[in-house]
C-alpha cells in the first residue's frame, strides 16, 4: 500500500507532454533495437527494455512505446515513453539518455571563480586621453578590397514524396553520432539521379549502411536502382577513423529508407 500511494504521488509530480496524435510505434524487435541503439539508450544484444525517468527528488520506471519525428525532413525522433500508471508522454532521447546516470539531478560542487574588479579610470587618467586625442590627427582608415562575389549555384527543388533513383557506390565512410558517442557506418553513393522527366541529377548522397542494405554485400562500383526519399543534410566526418573511411568531396544529401533495391552488376 504504501509503495502504491507514492506511485500516485509521483504520477501527480510528473508533468506528462503527451504526443500530438498518432506516433511512430515500432514494426519488430530488430527496428526497436536499431532505434534504442541510434539514440545511445542500450548497444547490448538484448536491447533494455526499461528506463528511470528522474526527477531531483523521485524516480519512476517507464517503457519505450515509439517516437515522433520533426524536422522539415523528419530526421529528428521525439521518444513516446509509458510511465507504470498508463500514461503516455514525449522525451528528447539526449534528456532520457542523460536520466539513466547515477549523477543525474545532484548538485554540482564546483565553485564558482571569482571575477576581476573592474577599474574606472581616473579623472586624471580621462583628461589626459582627451587631451591625446585632441592633439593626434586620425589615422586615414584604408579603403577594403571590394571581393567579388561569387555566382550562386542554382537551387535544387527536392522532392518531397518517395521517388524514384539511380546511383553509383562509390565507397564506404564513417560519421559520428553523437546519441551512442559511436561511429556508424554509412553507403557514400555518386551519379545519383531522380529519375522523372527531365531527370534530377543530385550528384553525391549518402545513406545509412542498413541491414537491408547489408545483405546485397555492396561494393565501389555497383550500380543501384531502388525507391526513397531525399533530403539536404551533409554527411558529417567520423572520429579518429582511418583514411579509407574518410571522402574526399562534399556530400549534401541523403537518402532516407531506401527500398525495391536492384543491384545492376
Amino acid at each position: 500500500m504504501i509503495i502504491e500511494h507514492e506511485s500516485k504521488e509521483q504520477s501527480g509530480l510528473t508533468r506528462y507532454i503527451p504526443p500530438k496524435g498518432d506516433f511512430v510505434g515500432f514494426r519488430d524487435e530488430e527496428h526497436y533495437k536499431e532505434k534504442v541503439k541510434e539514440w545511445g539508450l542500450s548497444s547490448a544484444k538484448e536491447a533494455k527494455k526499461e528506463f528511470l525517468y528522474k526527477e531531483r527528488n523521485y524516480q519512476r520506471v517507464v517503457t519505450i512505446k515509439g517516437y515522433e519525428t520533426y524536422g522539415k525532413t523528419d530526421d529528428y525522433n521525439t521518444v513516446v515513453i509509458e510511465f507504470q500508471d498508463g500514461n503516455l508522454s514525449c522525451i528528447n532521447p539526449a534528456n532520457l539518455k542523460e536520466m539513466q546516470q547515477s549523477s543525474f539531478g545532484k548538485e554540482s560542487m564546483l565553485e564558482l571563480t571569482e571575477k576581476e574588479p573592474v577599474i574606472l579610470d581616473s579623472p586624471a587618467t580621462s583628461e589626459s586621453v582627451a587631451t591625446e586625442t585632441e592633439e593626434t590627427p586620425p589615422k586615414p582608415k584604408k579603403a577594403k578590397a571590394v571581393k567579388p562575389k561569387k555566382e550562386k549555384e542554382p537551387k535544387i527543388e527536392l522532392p518531397t514524396e518517395k521517388v524514384h533513383f539511380t546511383a553509383t557506390v562509390k565507397q564506404f565512410a564513417m560519421t559520428y553520432n553523437p546519441f551512442n558517442e559511436e561511429n556508424d557506418e554509412v553507403v557514400v553513393l555518386e551519379n545519383v539521379q531522380i529519375v522523372q522527366e527531365p531527370p534530377l541529377e543530385l550528384g553525391v548522397a549518402w545513406c545509412s549502411h542498413s541491414k537491408t542494405l547489408k545483405k546485397y554485400e555492396l561494393a565501389s562500383g555497383d550500380m543501384l536502382e531502388f525507391d526513397g526519399k531525399v533530403a539536404k543534410k551533409k554527411l558529417g566526418k567520423g572520429k579518429d577513423v582511418s583514411e579509407e573511411f574518410i571522402v574526399d568531396v562534399p556530400v549534401p544529401y541523403k537518402v532516407n529508407n531506401p527500398s525495391k533495391i536492384v543491384k545492376q552488376n
